[in-house]
Order: C-alpha cells, then sequence, then structure tokens
C-alpha cells in the first residue's frame, strides 16, 4: 500500500458510514475479540480519519495508524496518533496484532501487501481483514470508492495459506446487508453515493436483526468477509 499520491475519493461515504454506530460498535467487537486483552502494540491499517483508531481510544487502547492518504494522515497526526504512510516504514516482527476494516479492496496488489503484514507482525500475532464481499455485489459505489474487487472467503484463506498462516475465522458478516447491497445495484445508482439517512436506517432497523441471522448464514452468504488468521510461531 503505497503513499505515493494516494487520494481516497468517494469522502461522502466514507463520512456517511460513521454515522453506523450498531455496525461500527461490531466491527470493534471483532478487534477486541481477536486482541484477546493481550495486544499490546496494535496497528490500524488504512485507518482513514481514525474513525475505528478513536473508538479504540475511547475504550484505552492506543493504536498506531498506517494511512497512505496525506490529507487523512494530517487529521490522525493531529489527533495524537503515530502515523506511518507506508508498510516499508514499520519495523518487522513489531506488532502484536494488525487489523483493516474495509481496505485491501483499494489495494490493486492486495496479495503482496498481505504478505508484507505478514513479516510485520510478531510470532504468534493476529491479522484481521474484512473486506466487502462477493463481485456479483460490484456497483456504481464501489467504482467511486475505488475498488478493485469483492471477495470470497476463498481469496482471504489462499492468502492466509500461501503465507503459513493459521486460520483462527473465515466467514462471511452481514447477510441482510448483501441483499441490500443488491437492491442498491438493481437500483441502477450512478453516483455510488449512499446517503446518511439510509445508513441509518439500516444501521438502526436491519442491521441487528441481520447479526442475530449471521451465526446461520456465515459459510454462505454476506455484503463482507471476514479473515481472522495467526502468523506462524516456528
Amino acid at each position: 500500500m503505497s503513499n505515493k499520491d494516494f487520494v481516497y475519493t468517494g469522502g461522502e461515504n466514507l463520512e456517511a458510514v460513521a454515522y453506523a454506530k450498531n455496525y461500527n460498535k461490531y466491527l470493534i467487537s471483532i478487534i477486541e475479540n481477536a486482541a484477546q486483552g493481550k495486544a499490546k502494540k496494535i496497528l490500524d491499517f488504512g485507518a482513514g480519519s481514525g474513525t475505528y483508531a478513536d473508538m479504540l481510544k475511547a475504550k484505552g487502547i492506543i493504536v498506531d495508524c498506517l494511512e497512505p492518504d496525506k490529507r487523512q494522515q494530517k487529521i490522525l497526526k493531529k489527533k495524537g496518533y503515530k502515523v506511518a504512510g507506508d508498510i516499508s516504514e514499520l519495523e518487522p516482527s513489531s506488532y502484536d496484532l494488525i487489523y483493516s476494516l474495509n481496505v485491501f479492496e483499494h489495494i490493486e496488489d492486495d496479495k503482496q501487501n498481505f504478505a508484507k503484514l505478514n513479516k510485520v507482525l510478531k510470532k504468534n500475532a493476529v491479522v484481521v481483514v474484512y473486506v466487502p464481499a462477493f463481485q456479483s455485489l460490484f456497483s456504481s459505489m464501489d467504482k467511486l470508492v475505488g475498488h478493485y474487487r469483492r471477495y470470497r472467503t476463498g481469496r482471504l484463506q489462499a492468502m492466509a495459506k500461501d503465507n503459513n498462516m493459521k486460520i483462527l475465522k473465515l466467514q462471511y458478516c452481514d447477510p441482510i446487508g448483501f441483499a441490500a447491497a443488491l437492491a442498491f445495484k438493481a437500483s441502477r445508482n450512478r453516483s455510488g453515493v449512499i446517503s446518511i439517512w439510509s445508513v441509518k436506517l439500516y444501521d438502526t432497523a436491519a442491521f441487528p436483526i441481520s447479526r442475530f441471522l449471521e451465526p446461520i448464514f456465515k459459510q454462505v452468504v454476506g455484503k463482507n468477509a471476514l479473515l481472522v488468521a495467526q502468523k506462524n510461531g516456528k
């Protein structure tokens, strides 16, 4: 993930997702479960303006941030975070946990960057990767925010196995979100912009139900895919 001339597009959508309180709390719970209270040094890979770093900070968990967008870097630094613009700036075997939430789809060479992150992890450390799922859902929204792809769990599994990592969790998330994303694509919204009110409505009315249904559908379908993998300690 290079910081060379990187600029995040689709700022409206990034701002809208910040209003998804239940969704964001869910993502934080994934990180907390992966950390198990043991992770001392954590990296937010693709931190943006610090939405998730801020939420963790409110819980007393301080993270470092990697963010290639220079505008977002300034915001993060003003908040007091230690910020890197590229993986090459990070020390090998230096992190207990690295999380990446809706970031790898923005990276053309995702497999190479995953391998680089693996080298930054300590032995037995954990990586959390959460990404949009199913290429069939690829829409104007994906184009607006610069997505190269959407994922199946098979691709995430291969990335972990190629780096000799132990898979702790591999599943789809937010099954109702799959239907919502399919409806958005069918609406032929050419702008790709999602409104704040629609995000709030889904987050309040549908996402809690989706969370309830997730254990039933997690190996079949979902708007997102999740990988939690551990670096080989040998």
